[in-house]
């Protein structure tokens, strides 16, 4: 493409919290965003999700794994083309690229090393759609942590808004976004997120998420507990700084003899201590506004651990903004893709740590026509 105009994106977005996959339609030029035409989540299935949770972690090491990897990468794929297609079918057909995250199996930042499942030719050829994915590698190659890359979204939709502004995107993990008073962008993973929540009460539960925070709301936080996993040693890295989900597991061995309540108010209670902690200590001003998105932001007990740990703050949800909190990135990854489509960068020295800011993704074109739906 030549000349910048606006075009319609839609991004893609399996979420590390195994919610589902979330889908959304955008009007951007890469700088500016227009309209967000239709969100929506596609929930996983529970074999599907069982399989994500069997396969998190691993690298395909051995002949057995990556054929188990590769057969749930065609799988998620499948899933990721079913929703892309019935919001193609929405806009009638006219969707000009898709921004493909993939579902992220294995980050490992400092080995210039992170794994995300989903083949992004099999997408562009069922769905007969441009498709732009893989914007972690360049940014990696290039030293950077590969992550966070939605906060160039972020810094477009805030640019509005008196500064310094924060917003924190609760996902499966804790992402942070700081736009100061003339425009600079800080970004990077604050800490735990949704995940640790969700793997709290569904191994002790069977539940996939604590709902509304009802179990959390229901219990009392272990101080004693809440101190040891805040000691952990990723709070004391200087950003910038990004994290896997799983990075956190053996500290919420802590929370091991509470009571499901109890164990769920003191995580809740974590991710909101690690985001405030984190905002005191690398933020170079607190921000006038801290606006919360994600699936987070639909938790009523974790939005009140927050303003209790930040109460000189105002929060608001982007909810409350006529924003939906739990398809941002899906947003984000449109954006990202019309970003690619006009070569402008995606990640910048302070927010993933490479030393100028960098283009990222690939683009894959529809080579045949599947159909198999």
């Amino acid at each position: 493409m030549d000349t910048i105009k606006k075009i319609k994106a839609l991004g893609l977005m399996s979420s590390p919290s195994l919610d589902g996959v979330a889908a959304s339609v955008i009007i951007t030029d890469g700088v500016d965003v227009y309209d967000v035409e239709r969100s929506i989540v596609e929930p996983y299935d529970d074999s599907l999700r069982e399989h994500l949770i069997s396969l998190i972690g691993k690298k395909p090491e051995n002949f057995d794994l990556k054929a188990k990897l590769q057969n749930l990468e065609e799988e998620i794929t499948k899933a990721h083309a079913k929703v892309a297609n019935e919001l193609i079918d929405y806009v009638d057909g006219k969707v000009d690229v898709i921004g493909f995250h993939g579902h992220t199996i294995f980050h490992d930042p400092e080995h210039k090393f992170t794994y995300q499942i989903g083949d992004a030719q099999l997408l562009s050829d069922l769905t007969k759609t441009k498709v732009v994915t893989r914007f972690s590698q360049a940014d990696l190659l290039a030293g950077g942590q590969g992550s966070p890359l939605v906060p160039v979204y972020y810094a477009s939709l805030v640019n509005q808004f008196e500064k310094p502004i924060a917003v924190v995107h609760i996902g499966a993990v804790s992402s942070l976004t700081y736009v100061g008073d003339n425009g600079e962008l800080i970004a990077f993973d604050a800490g735990p997120g949704n995940a640790q929540i969700n793997d709290w009460v569904f191994f002790h539960a069977g539940l996939h998420m604590d709902y509304d925070g009802k179990l959390a709301i229901s219990g009392t936080v272990n101080d004693k507990v809440l101190i040891n996993l805040m000691r952990h040693k990723y709070f004391a890295k200087y950003p910038p700084k990004a994290l896997d989900r799983n990075l956190f597991k053996e500290k919420l061995e802590h929370l091991e003899g509470l009571s499901l309540e109890d164990g769920a108010a003191t995580v809740t209670s974590f991710v909101a201590e690690a985001i405030g902690y984190s905002m005191a200590l690398y933020l170079p001003q607190m921000p006038k506004k801290l606006i919360v998105c994600g699936g987070g932001a639909k938790n009523p007990t974790l939005m009140r651990f927050l303003r209790a740990k930040l109460p000189n703050i105002n929060i608001e949800t982007a909810g409350q903004l006529g924003w939906r909190a739990d398809t941002m990135e899906s947003q984000a990854m449109g954006f990202l893709a019309a970003r690619r489509l006009y070569n402008l960068p995606i990640s910048f020295p302070k927010t993933t740590g490479v030393k100028e800011a960098l283009i990222g993704g690939e683009i894959y074109m529809p080579q045949q026509k599947i159909d198999f739906f």
